[in-house]
């Protein structure tokens, strides 16, 4: 196949990982203390930095912004590849 679309899909993936990733990892590790964790929000945070700060969290202070992001990738993928 193309590669720069193979590229892109694997990106997308790896992103979709990491963001799951992560929150599995908020529970289990909240401030993100081990290397591992600092390196998953590190590398997430550029995409779910800006949701977060255009939608409020819900009651109880639950993030959904990692759902959004989700959503978002998803549409992407659907978008630019076909």
């Amino acid at each position: 196949m193309n590669s720069g679309y193979d590229l892109v899909r694997i990106l997308l993936q790896i992103l979709s990982l990491a963001i799951l990733a992560r929150c599995v990892l908020s529970f289990i590790d909240p401030f993100a203390r081990n290397p591992v964790s600092r390196m998953i929000v590190d590398l997430t945070e550029p995409i779910v930095g800006p949701i977060r700060r255009v939608v409020p969290p819900l009651g109880g202070g639950i993030d959904i912004s990692p759902i959004i992001a989700l959503f978002l990738i998803q549409f992407l993928q659907r978008v630019l590849l076909p």
